[in-house]
């Protein structure tokens, strides 16, 4: 199966009331990680890279290794997304080597940290909906600011500072016709979230209902949603890791989210956390090795255990063949219809 339109994994797991996972990668373990754990659960999926996961593994070698994981796992349904495109360029660029879906977020400016206007975010999304459109492919956009600050994206600072407006989000779907909106409402991204377990007042789920009720029809999407359970910072610590107390978000409050209308879930952090924990108790229990396979494997085995409990979670488990993939050129041709 070749890689899938995002915008009809999201449709189906609407239809199914449940929600998609969206992992982030960089290397050929973190790829094999999700697709082993989308293959145990019988789960469609949504890979996706950053601008640093690009660079870091240079694009032609992240491609190609996408290319080998749906050749491995022809019955899951997987999507390639540009995760927190910057411009229409990035965006344009990821379409054009074959990712599937992109994220333009022109809630900040190009450096990736300054908040912008909305004006410029309606311009930049819209440039970005008609290239890909075309081609099929998928469009992410966000309004509102999340905090915190990964990979070198986001505006850093408070996570409640630029709350999704429900007003705004409504003007900018019907402005821009993305196929999924990422809402802000107090998540943000990397490790150190929240000082103490979140509330549902904290995460401002009030206001992702609000917006669910304005936008029935549309995707949203939660971003830094790593749940950071103590269980993975006790085993980094354990093993000579210094990670300072922090939480995450709570899985009850994003099956919250999803029971109103959260179709795409963005999870990084669990899994870097998975990783370097195992990779730290080999070496703590075995400091004489030295081949890379001897900490790769248990890093991998770790990580695919962390996706798969969250596509359990989320309720993407069982649903891989419940339809047939759509061509990305039978998407183009239902854009163009606008029967999307």
């Amino acid at each position: 199966m070749p890689l899938v339109s995002m915008r009809q994994l999201l449709d189906e797991a609407a239809k199914g009331g449940y929600g998609v996972g969206a992992f982030n990668v960089n290397n050929m373990e973190q790829i094999q990680s999700i697709m082993e754990a989308a293959r145990e659960t019988r789960s469609p999926v949504i890979v996706q890279a950053s601008r640093g996961a690009r660079s870091y593994s240079n694009d032609r070698f992240l491609y190609h290794l996408m290319l080998a994981a749906v050749e491995l796992y022809p019955e899951i349904p997987v999507a390639l997304h540009q995760d927190h495109g910057n411009s229409p360029e990035t965006c344009k660029s990821a379409i054009e080597m074959g990712f599937t879906s992109v994220m333009m977020d022109g809630s900040l400016m190009p450096d990736g940290k300054t908040p912008s206007t909305f004006d410029y975010n309606v311009k930049v999304t819209c440039e970005v909906v008609e290239l890909a459109h075309a081609r099929g492919a998928t469009v992410e956009g966000e309004i509102g600011v999340l905090g915190g600050i990964e990979d070198g994206h986001g505006a850093g600072g408070d996570a409640l500072a630029h709350v999704t407006d429900p007003d705004q989000a409504a003007e900018f779907v019907r402005l821009t016709g993305v196929d999924a909106l990422a809402i802000a409402i107090g998540t943000s991204h990397g490790a150190y979230k929240f000082t103490r377990k979140p509330t549902g007042e904290v995460l401002k789920m009030d206001r992702l209902i609000e917006i669910h009720q304005r936008l029935p029809n549309t995707h949203l999407v939660m971003h830094g949603s790593s749940s950071v359970p103590q269980a993975l910072q006790d085993v980094i610590n354990q093993y000579g890791g210094k990670l300072r107390p922090t939480w995450g978000v709570p899985v009850e409050e994003i099956q919250l989210g999803i029971r109103n209308g959260v179709r795409k879930v963005n999870v990084d952090t669990d899994n870097r956390l998975a990783i370097t924990g195992a990779i730290r108790k080999v070496f703590f229990e075995k400091p004489e090795e030295f081949d890379p396979r001897s900490y790769l494997k248990p890093a991998r085995e770790a990580m695919k255990k962390v996706v798969a409990e969250r596509m359990t979670q989320f309720g993407q488990a069982g649903h891989a063949g419940d339809y047939e993939p759509l061509p990305l050129a039978a998407m183009a041709a239902r854009y163009a219809a606008r029967e999307l």
